[in-house]
């Protein structure tokens, strides 16, 4: 898998993506005896796409926002928002 596949794999809705062509991540086996790099290879061979894939029949997109916001600030801001 090349790093513009990837890029354009991080692009892609998961609306456009048929149901048929996402894995289901309930599938995925991961060998921790295997040294890092090998089983990130592992992974992304049995996933596919790992930006979108299914859990139990729902689709997931995952992406990452190109901020440098901590996990902490961000949950606090979220959290205090609920209560108003």
């Amino acid at each position: 898998m090349s790093a513009e596949e990837l890029e354009r794999m991080s692009q892609d809705s998961i609306g456009d993506i048929p149901g048929n062509g996402l894995a289901d991540i309930r599938g995925v086996t991961i060998d921790t005896g295997l040294p890092g790099t090998l089983r990130m290879l592992r992974y992304l061979e049995q996933i596919r796409d790992p930006y979108n894939f299914l859990c139990d029949n729902t689709p997931v997109h995952i992406s990452f926002v190109n901020e440098e916001q901590e996990l902490s600030k961000i949950l606090v801001r979220y959290f205090c928002g609920l209560k108003q």
